[in-house]
C-alpha cells in the first residue's frame, strides 16, 4: 500500500453517487464518492456507514432528522437505519465499509452502483 492523496483521487473521476475503491482495512473497503443531488433512500441490514466529508457539504437524512455536515466531519449512519444522502451544491466524501456492503442496501434503484463495478482508482 502506498500513501493517498485524496485531492488527486477525486480529480480522476466525475461520476456522481458512484463509490470508487482507494483501499482496504480489515475487511473494509476505503472508498470515495462525488455527490451531488440525492441519493435514493436506503439501509444497510447489517452494516455501518461511514461518511467522511472531504468538500462540500453533505446532509444525510434520516426519517426523524437531518444529521449535516461540513469538510473534516464524519457521521456514521449505524446499521438498519433507513439513510439518504444530499449534497445540494455537492460534495466529496470518504467512505468506509465491509466489502460486501450493497451500495444501495437491498434497495436496487438506477442509481445503484454493483460492489464489482466499484472500481479501483
Amino acid at each position: 500500500m502506498t500513501k493517498i492523496n485524496l485531492t488527486e483521487k477525486f480529480s480522476l473521476f466525475d461520476d456522481i453517487w458512484s463509490p470508487k475503491l482507494v483501499g482496504e482495512l480489515n475487511e473494509n473497503y476505503v472508498k470515495l464518492a462525488k455527490g451531488l443531488g440525492e441519493l435514493d433512500w436506503h439501509s444497510h441490514e447489517n452494516e455501518d456507514e461511514f461518511f467522511l466529508v472531504v468538500s462540500g457539504h453533505l446532509d444525510i437524512h434520516l426519517r426523524d432528522a437531518v444529521v449535516s455536515l461540513d469538510p473534516g466531519e464524519f457521521y456514521v449512519v449505524p446499521k438498519g437505519v433507513e439513510h439518504r444522502p444530499v449534497a445540494i451544491e455537492g460534495a466529496e466524501i470518504l467512505l468506509i465499509e465491509p466489502k460486501d456492503t450493497l451500495h444501495t442496501g437491498h434497495s436496487q434503484t438506477e442509481q445503484t452502483v454493483a460492489i464489482e463495478d466499484q472500481n479501483w482508482i
